[in-house]
């Protein structure tokens, strides 16, 4: 089997990475993408600059979030340029952006323009927000709209600390909301490979975050909004992460207390918490969950992490480790998987990168580099029909670049 979106025709009118991941993964399935940036180019080109090792010269947002893609620079102010992008929708299956609807409507590139030339097409559309309501023409980015607003960052938030925690990584929540929108737009794909229909699918950063945090959102409601709150006390000793002695951190989560506390306890070496007087009861147990907590931080600092791996592979009991990230480059299941690869670049150069999260087929997805700078302007264009005169006359007037 192929990728299953071979044939299948992307125009990219976006920036910074939400919607351009959804346009990396679109891409990772097999679609051909066409990524237009303004003459400036994609201002996450210039956001980090890895620069260094086998990465030299490479700028890793941009790789990360245009892998696989063809580029073409055209200036949209132009009437030149968005009848371009204008004669590319006429034969492509989805026109996506993340430009807010104001600016889309000054350039001529909406939704009712574009219908108009591809009624069958699907546009596709990243906000902040969400379509609709007071905000819907107000701009996000995901440490704002996914992270704060969505309430990620207060339910992680101990009571204790100084300031709100921020992301883990840039482009946390741009990364969860694109896989989202790309979702959205193959189910889209589906109808009208079924009735020929177009339609307009929205994702939104906030959208994302609530379905993420929908447990927390939903008990709020049924519980009370302090109930389900982390920073109260433990329930469950076995659902808990407990530092080594090497200052790595194990994370057990056996949420079954009473069906792996006895297995769990024997591989540690703790059997005196079996007879333990304070804990001989299902009851005791459950209002002393504090004291075990106490118990178990007391054992695990004893022991680096490797011999605890060892030790709790011998129960049956669900537990892993407090990865760092750098400890993924390496991850065995990552490695064996697919999920992380190493892009060639050329004369000596490299970056891993990470595959979308979907496989088909049980076969990993090969990752490609992404384009540089109006890597690709002749061969799209000559794709639309225009020849080399053209072509040449359009970068003379400056509509394309």
């Amino acid at each position: 089997m192929g990728n299953v979106l071979d044939g299948v025709k992307v125009v990219e009118v976006s920036a910074w990475a939400f919607v351009p991941s959804a346009g990396a993964v679109l891409a990772d399935w097999g679609a051909e993408v066409v990524k237009i940036e303004p003459p400036s180019g994609d201002p996450i080109r210039g956001l980090v600059n890895a620069g260094v090792g086998p990465s030299e010269g490479l700028v890793f947002p941009w790789e990360i979030w245009n892998r696989g893609k063809k580029a073409l620079s055209l200036d949209l102010t132009q009437p030149e340029a968005t009848e371009i992008v204008m004669r590319l929708a006429e034969t492509a299956d989805v026109f996506l952006t993340s430009y807010l609807a104001p600016t889309r409507r000054k350039l001529g590139i909406d939704i009712e323009a574009v219908q108009a030339r591809n009624p069958s097409i699907i546009y596709a559309c990243g906000s902040g927000q969400g379509a609709r309501g007071d905000e819907s023409d107000k701009g996000g980015y995901d440490s704002i709209s996914f992270w704060s607003r969505g309430s990620v960052s207060a339910s992680v938030t101990p009571a204790d600390y100084h300031r709100p925690v921020p992301m883990p990584a840039g482009a946390f929540g741009d990364s969860l909301s694109g896989m989202a929108l790309a979702g959205g737009i193959a189910a889209a794909l589906v109808r009208k490979g079924r009735t020929g229909e177009g339609a307009v699918v929205d994702g939104s950063l906030l959208g994302t975050a609530m379905w993420c945090m929908q447990m927390g959102i939903v008990g709020s409601a049924v519980a009370g909004p302090d109930a389900l709150s982390p920073k109260g006390r433990i329930f469950n000793p076995l659902v808990n992460n407990y530092r080594t002695s090497d200052d790595r951190w194990i994370a057990l989560c056996m949420l079954q207390f009473e069906a792996y506390y006895e297995g769990l306890f024997r591989a540690i070496g703790r059997e005196d918490l079996l007879t333990d007087d304070r804990f001989d009861s299902a009851e005791a147990r459950a209002s002393k969950s504090e004291e075990i907590v106490a118990e178990l931080e007391k054992t695990f600092a004893t022991r680096p992490l490797t011999e605890w791996r060892a030790v709790l592979a011998t129960q049956k009991g669900q537990w892993d480790v407090v990865n760092r990230m750098g400890d993924l480059l390496e991850d065995p299941q990552a490695l064996t998987n697919g999920f992380v690869q190493k892009v060639d670049y050329g004369a000596g150069r490299s970056l891993p990168l990470v595959s979308s999260p979907v496989q088909f087929d049980r076969t990993a997805i090969e990752l490609r580099p992404a384009p540089t700078f109006a890597a690709d302007t002749d061969e799209v264009l000559e794709g639309i029909g225009m020849d080399r005169d053209s072509i040449l006359e359009a970068k003379i007037s400056g509509a394309v670049f």
